[in-house]
């Protein structure tokens, strides 16, 4: 019988396929897994569950750096097709999404929780059946009312925004490696 410890990371940033997509604000969790694929020193590029996905080693467990390909809403699609395959569990799953109810900046890991009108997550709960997985949120909460809150998701990061989004994705990598090495509640006592 297999045992957790048996079982790979699996580690999904979510986000939209394409260079138009590639520097949004919706894409917070892509540009954390190409940050982790180069600290890791991998590619995210073999072809699986219509996603592309990585390999490589945070403290001697294996883990699987995935870009969903399905387009930010489908993503539960992927995810659930991966978790079907063996050496995979639902309890070594962090999904890493942005989030506009925090400021730029925050970071917040969850164990467990609602979509939180992230439509990412709203795919990934309704495709697993579950809302029992760790999540990743990165805030993008805009300083001001938003007229479109699709359009503001989809834009660049503005000049100012950006030097802050370095920063940040430098801190959800090493939130990343302390949930893999030393459990979701040490990482969220750390860096919530």
């Amino acid at each position: 019988m297999e045992s957790l410890s048996d079982k790979n990371w699996l580690i999904v940033g979510l986000g939209n396929p394409g260079k138009q997509y590639e520097k949004t604000r919706h894409n917070l969790g892509f540009m954390l897994i190409d940050k982790l694929a180069q600290e890791l020193q991998t590619q995210v590029k073999r072809e699986e569950c219509r996603a592309l996905i990585g390999r490589g080693e945070i403290g001697g467990r294996i883990v699987e750096l995935v870009k969903p390909q399905t387009f930010m809403n489908l993503s539960g699609e992927s995810v659930s097709c991966l978790l079907k395959k063996p050496n995979r569990s639902i309890e070594k799953l962090i999904v890493i999404t942005d989030d506009l109810a925090l400021p730029i900046g925050k970071i917040r890991f969850r164990p467990k929780g609602s979509d939180g009108g992230q439509n990412g997550l709203k795919s990934i709960i309704n495709c697993l059946r579950t809302n029992e997985f760790t999540r990743l949120r990165i805030g993008i909460q805009p300083e001001h009312p938003l007229a479109s809150m699709r359009n503001f998701v989809l834009e660049n990061f503005s000049k100012t925004e950006a030097a802050t989004i370095e920063e940040v994705l430098d801190k959800s990598a090493e939130a990343i490696r302390t949930v893999v090495s030393d459990g979701v509640e040490k990482a969220m006592a750390q860096f919530n």
